[in-house]
């Protein structure tokens, strides 16, 4: 046999191993409306920048029947390539190969990768699509899935991780993702869940569907598990080229600033969008959207606890992360979920060196023995924390409303800000005018011939000479009262002065967040 004939069974190898499990089952996976691994990984990196990496790994199993069975690639693709010009490595799970179970060897090839993707110092991608462990290699599957929780886990906040659930995702595969930054989910294709219906039902007697169990609307909505979903999964590995357009490539660089090309910073809009009566609700998207660059504002997690809105934007071309209460839901208070959702968003951003602002409209953390049962101290004891540790530039603007121990964790200056902007409307205070009024003058207005009269009175007394920026602002917590059409202009001034800020934190192996 010549070097010819070796090269041509060299390339009858790779085809082999590129038709997975083989056109039926590849007809298979085109008639649940999925993609093939090959095809996601096409869609997602840049036209011809693949490389396939360990493509004749097989497993080494002889048990229950394994031992004539072929599994080219073990049940995964896995390899490097480009996003808009910038390396990416990532894994991209087979379901035509054992249903995309994990085996040893599986495992290896995925751990491998995540190696070289930190040795290089660029994002990891995963491609979810598999039935869970492969139940015929027994523990050492178990073992597989912890090797890549691990490093899921010690790689955290040292580059972007992000994992796409293109299919079932069950069991113990399951805490991959969520040790992830972020996870994108398909409509009516994917799913994750620890335990399916069917032992569901054995258990508990309970019945529901996979998809009513642990489908993107599910993980999107209710659970907070997942950040992202899409009708399909042309859309959903769209949106992820665009997010990774945000973000560095690890976490010793900042995010690409590009030239947004918006020269009018004076947004006259801005004066008639909030409301002066402060009970009355209103979008924060329209102050976001009249802030940062037209089109730029991605929201994460904007259909779970929609009490707060997060996500990344640029101003002026640079990245920047945006936390801002939700007037029009729950009158923007914070709750158990909101507080989860934010501090996640604002340690990431600090990880990887994007700054943080905060838009305040805030009436406090939400009242009721549901939240106070459930851990609302602790949750909401979860943003200040984040706050506090994070080093990135920091700034706050008050829109409307900061009340009580709410204003204190949204950025204040007493924990951390770099800068306070306040609206001259804002209103700063322990708690709102109407509930101090009532506390302060109880007697006052319960001995008066016309209560409701002098509770009106009073209430105006107390917001003229407490619930108003100037007070805050004598005392340092607030650096500059603004007018609302000059915010860019202040953000931007503010952004480019502290670019090149340093700050430390005293020395130590970690903190313990009140998880």
């Amino acid at each position: 046999m010549d070097i010819y004939e070796k090269i041509d069974e060299l390339y009858e190898r790779r085809r082999e191993v590129e038709l997975g499990g083989g056109d039926e089952r590849i007809d298979k996976q085109h008639a649940k409306g999925k993609l093939t691994a090959r095809e996601r990984i096409e869609l997602l990196v840049d036209e011809g920048t693949f490389v396939e990496l360990n493509p004749f790994i097989e497993h080494r199993s002889v048990d229950f029947g394994l031992e004539g069975m072929k599994g080219p690639g073990d049940g995964v693709v896995t390899g490097y390539g480009k996003v808009d010009g910038r390396p990416i490595y990532l894994f991209s799970q087979d379901f035509t190969v054992f249903g995309g179970a994990l085996g040893e060897m599986h495992a290896q090839k995925i751990s491998h990768v995540m190696d070289l993707a930190v040795k290089n110092g660029a994002p990891f991608i995963g491609l979810n699509d598999s039935g869970g462990a492969r139940i015929q290699e027994g523990v050492v599957s178990l073992d597989g899935y912890g090797h890549i929780f691990y490093r899921n886990a010690i790689y955290s906040g040292v580059i972007p991780q992000i994992s796409v659930i293109m299919g079932p995702c069950a069991g113990g595969a399951v805490y991959s993702p969520a040790i992830t930054d972020f996870v994108f989910m398909v409509d009516d294709t994917s799913q994750m869940f620890i335990t399916g219906p069917k032992v569901i039902e054995t258990v508990t007697g309970e019945k529901i569907s996979a998809e009513n169990l642990g489908g993107a609307k599910v993980h999107n909505s209710i659970s907070g598990n997942a950040h992202f979903r899409g009708k399909t999964e042309e859309e959903v590995l769209s949106e992820v080229r665009k997010l990774l357009t945000y973000l560095p490539q690890n976490n010793e660089e900042r995010p690409a600033r590009i030239d947004s090309g918006e020269s009018d910073d004076y947004r006259p809009d801005l004066t008639d969008i909030i409301p002066f009566d402060a009970i009355r609700p209103y979008d924060v998207r329209t102050v976001v959207n009249q802030v940062v660059d037209e089109g730029s504002f991605m929201e994460v997690q904007k259909e779970f606890a929609k009490n707060i809105v997060v996500g990344l934007a640029r101003i002026k071309g640079e990245v920047v992360g945006l936390v801002c209460n939700q007037p029009k839901v729950m009158a923007g208070g914070l709750d158990i979920d909101s507080s989860d959702k934010a501090s996640r968003f604002i340690r990431f951003c600090d990880s990887f060196n994007i700054p943080l602002i905060t838009f305040e409209d805030v009436t406090g953390f939400f009242p009721g023995i549901k939240q106070e049962h459930g851990g609302i101290i602790r949750h909401g004891a979860k943003i200040l924390y984040a706050y506090s540790e994070a080093t990135v530039p920091k700034m706050t603007v008050i829109l409307r409303k900061a009340y009580g121990g709410a204003y204190v964790a949204l950025n204040s200056k007493s924990i951390g800000a770099d800068l306070v902007f306040a609206w001259p409307n804002a209103e700063i205070a322990v708690m709102g005018p109407q509930g101090a009024a009532n506390i302060i003058f109880a007697r006052e207005i319960a001995s008066s011939d016309n209560p409701e009269a002098v509770r009106a009175q009073k209430i105006e007394e107390y917001r003229e000479k407490f619930a108003n920026p100037y007070v805050a602002a004598s005392r340092g917590m607030v650096d500059d009262v603004i007018d609302p059409r000059e915010t860019r202009i202040k953000l931007i001034q503010a952004l480019d002065m502290m670019r090149n800020k340093k700050e430390d934190r005293p020395k130590k192996k970690h903190g313990n967040i009140p998880l």
